[in-house]
């Protein structure tokens, strides 16, 4: 693909094209699930750019899995931007296998951490908050895809993707917070005084 010009005005009356030249409005649901995933990758490239320069071997494995999250990423967005029963040379894939790539990491970094005893407040610096929001992201492009998924066909393993994808989030911004010696900030609940 070659993008030689950035506008085109084509989408001044608030529609889009989806691959395959299939015109929709800019607020459909397909477009509205490939807009979310495409903000959380911006998200993760601000997880990148903070993680630059943090403690060598976690970082360097924070790097190496925050680059290849970003390219299924893309390839999810690329799927969800074709229109269904459209096929082109070179489609992009989602497979089972990426899916378990993402609980090997969960299990990875969960052996490094003890058991949440109760809901954790997003945080714990900078490469950390942008996980939990990244998260947050993630769950909101899955409900999108849920959405969507009512309406028309996507490939099969996105919705899973990216429920794996959050729960890696959110293990990562924990793993994160613990190898560079950031606090956890644990929910203290306000109860009723009258109860």
């Amino acid at each position: 693909m070659r993008i030689s010009k950035v506008y085109t005005r084509t989408g001044d009356g608030g529609q889009t094209h989806l691959a395959g030249g299939q015109r929709v409005e800019k607020d459909a649901v397909r477009v509205e699930a490939y807009g979310t995933v495409d903000e959380l990758n911006a998200i993760i490239g601000l997880v990148r750019a903070f993680n630059d320069g943090q403690q060598g071997g976690m970082s360097r494995q924070l790097e190496e899995q925050m680059k290849w999250v970003q390219h299924k990423l893309f390839d999810i967005g690329g799927l969800l931007a074709t229109a269904p029963g459209q096929q082109f040379r070179n489609m992009p894939t989602v497979t089972p296998g990426d899916v378990e790539r993402l609980e090997q990491w969960i299990d990875r970094c969960q052996q490094d951490l003890e058991p949440l005893q109760e809901f954790l407040l997003p945080g714990g610096g900078k490469v950390p908050g942008f996980l939990h929001q990244a998260r947050t992201v993630a769950r909101r492009a899955e409900r999108r895809c849920v959405c969507l998924v009512r309406e028309e066909s996507i490939a099969p393993h996105i919705i899973p993707f990216l429920n794996r994808l959050s729960d890696m989030l959110f293990v990562l911004a924990r793993w994160v917070g613990h190898r560079t010696g950031e606090p956890e900030l644990l929910w203290e609940r306000s109860v009723s005084e009258a109860s």
